[in-house]
This record gives structure tokens, sequence and C-alpha cells, in this order.
């Protein structure tokens, strides 16, 4: 029996009306949030807006070009970033991301982090994406964000502080970002292991090269070091694991 194949790449236009999304602003993701959750002493996290936070965003970025060395991104004007929000992650309903706000630093942005990949039905999702720039790296605002975020993950919606009731958070890294890495493992995650060959990468970003001679792709491509944080491993002195990372001192 005769068969087509009809498959086209699907069109996702964006046009600069488009850049800041509807108004008011649709998150458009697949899980509950609840702001109240999502902060402790010293840091907040928020829904991204463009309008309230892609400009300063933007102006932190271009000045610490190293933060998207391992990212997939590297846009090249404001306009290239905001296309990406709303294409990759506004319309992706199982993509999120939030500004890190210091709120002892007087409320400024010192970052985003995001959650990809969620499943609803398998209970899972992503820590990824996440920026954090110069003037705050080596302080609280690494160890509170992702221990906020892994908190609102797997914290029972009965909780005094309810979370979501994930069963699984993973963290995805590029086998050269062992900065990365550490954090993950810092943080209580654990190493599950490597994918080979996992992702094919932008032409100028770091990677592998090519895996055979006459290979379709000219691109380099990248490992993956896996790691998670599980409903377990939460309930079995994961918690306070990180509880003592959001209560560090520096």
């Amino acid at each position: 029996m005769p068969y087509v194949n009809s498959y086209k790449v699907p069109e996702a236009p964006v046009f600069p009306s488009m850049y800041y999304g509807p108004d008011p602003y649709d998150v458009n993701f697949s899980l509950p949030i609840d702001e109240s959750s999502l902060e402790s002493d010293r840091i907040k996290l928020t829904p991204f807006i463009p309008a309230l936070h892609a400009q300063e965003y933007w102006d932190q970025s271009t000045q610490a070009p190293e933060i998207y060395r391992f990212m997939s991104i590297r846009p090249k004007t404001i306009d290239e970033y905001l296309a990406f929000l709303e294409t990759h992650i506004r319309r992706n309903p199982n993509f999120i991301f939030f500004a890190i706000i210091d709120k002892g630093r007087g409320g400024t942005l010192a970052g985003s982090i995001g959650l990809i990949n969620t499943e609803p039905v398998n209970r899972s999702t992503e820590i990824g994406f996440i920026t954090i720039f110069p003037a705050y790296q080596r302080t609280y605002v690494t160890s509170n964000a992702v221990g906020i975020i892994l908190r609102y993950c797997l914290e029972l919606p009965t909780a005094p502080r309810p979370g979501l009731g994930l069963r699984r958070v993973q963290w995805v890294t590029h086998s050269f970002n062992q900065p990365s890495y550490n954090a993950a493992v810092r943080m209580g995650f654990r190493y599950e292991g490597t994918l080979r060959w996992h992702r094919v990468l932008r032409e100028g970003k770091e990677g592998k090269g090519l895996p055979r001679e006459g290979d379709p792709s000219k691109n380099p491509a990248r490992d993956s070091k896996y790691l998670s944080f599980c409903a377990d491993d939460w309930e079995n002195e994961g918690r306070e694991h990180v509880e003592r990372a959001i209560n560090r001192q520096k």
C-alpha cells in the first residue's frame, strides 16, 4: 500500500507585538503556583514576567556572557531573548521561568531559574536554565533559589508550607560543566548516570565534536550527566538537608 510522509517542522511565528506575552501575562504552566511557598527570609521566586524583568535581566546578562557558556541559548539581542521566552517557555505548558529576587539586597533581580520538561502525569520535573549574576554568585542566592524550588516541588500539598507533591526532580548538566554538577550534589541530588551523545549543540558551543565521518550534522554534541532528588530522598533526611542549605549564612 502506498504511503506518504508529510511532516513539516511546526511553525510558531513571533512578531514584536507578541514579545511581552498577553496582558495580563499568562504563564501557562501545567502545575499550580503558590508564591507564598516560593520564598525564604532572603530570596523570593516569582514568575518571570518579561515586562517586569526582561530588561534588567538583559542588562546584567550582557555584562557576563560567560553565564551562557553551557546553555543551549546565546541570544544576541533582547528581542531574540524575548522571542525565546515566548516560543520556548511561555507557550510550552511544561516550562516556566522564575525571577530570583534578593530580598536581602532591597529586592534586586539576582538571576532566574526554571522548571522544564515537567510531566504532571508522571509527577516529575527538571530544574534548568539557572542563571545567577556574578555579583550574587558564591553567596546564599543559589542555595536558596534551588532549595526553595526543590522544597516546593517535593513537599506535599498538605504540608504547612504546601508544595506540589512531585515524585522526582531531575538536574541535567553538560558533562563539561563541573560547577553545575557540584552545585546539584551539594543540594542533595544523586548522580544517576551519563547519557552519551545526548544533544546536538549549536555552532560554536563546547562539545565532543563529531561521532563519525559523514555525520549529517556538522555541529558538536554533548554528553549529559543526570542527577535526581526524589520523594523518598526528601522524606529520608533530604528535607532537613535542603533546609540547612537555605539557612546557610553565606
